[in-house]
């Protein structure tokens, strides 16, 4: 079994500090528009999730109205 590396499998933009503070479905939907190859799910700040990282995973975390509270990445 062969695993690539993070780095060559990492492609496109990976991080989305300019969403921070914007509504978390607007921002789900730019994710996703630009890097095609990751899933972006809302989700609410502290929800418990797993700790496993995933280069087509963005976990949008939101307050109670819907607002990022931190910038998004890959993982």
């Amino acid at each position: 079994l062969y695993f690539k590396p993070v780095s060559q499998v990492r492609t496109g933009k990976n991080s989305w500090p300019e969403l921070l503070g914007t509504n978390g479905d607007h921002a789900a939907s730019v994710i996703e528009r630009e890097n095609s190859r990751v899933d972006a799910m809302v989700i609410l700040d502290g929800t418990p999730v797993t700790g496993d990282f995933r280069c087509d995973r963005v976990r949008v975390r939101v307050d109670r109205n819907r607002i990022v509270v931190q910038v998004p990445t890959t993982g």
